[in-house]
């Protein structure tokens, strides 16, 4: 009979749901998925934080309210990442922004 597997998350974690965690630790912050890292970054690297996310809630794997409990951020800068994740990929989220020009009337 299969015996079903429960997901063991490292000490000091905390939960985004029941299959996903986070853990800030000397600057970086880094995912897990069970006992596994599945993806690191920066603890002040934005673009990263938002793309990663963003694909958490587009694979299915987060809710937005999910993203938005967790980390205490609106649920509207969620929906506005996952939408760029969606329209541009996560490429997206590294592009140099360009300056606007203000026009004149």
């Amino acid at each position: 009979m299969p015996q079903l597997q429960l997901p063991i998350f490292p000490t000091g974690v905390e939960h985004i749901n029941s299959q996903l965690a986070v853990k800030e630790e000397g600057g970086q912050v880094v995912y897990f998925n069970g006992h596994m890292p599945v993806f690191t970054h920066a603890a002040n690297d934005l673009q990263s934080f938002k793309m990663i996310t963003a694909q958490f809630c587009v694979s299915g794997n987060a809710k937005l309210v999910d993203i938005s409990r967790t980390f205490g951020i609106p649920g509207v800068t969620v929906k506005r990442a996952v939408k760029k994740y969606r329209e541009q990929g996560p490429a997206g989220f590294y592009k140099e922004r360009t300056k606007r020009t203000a026009t004149r009337c």
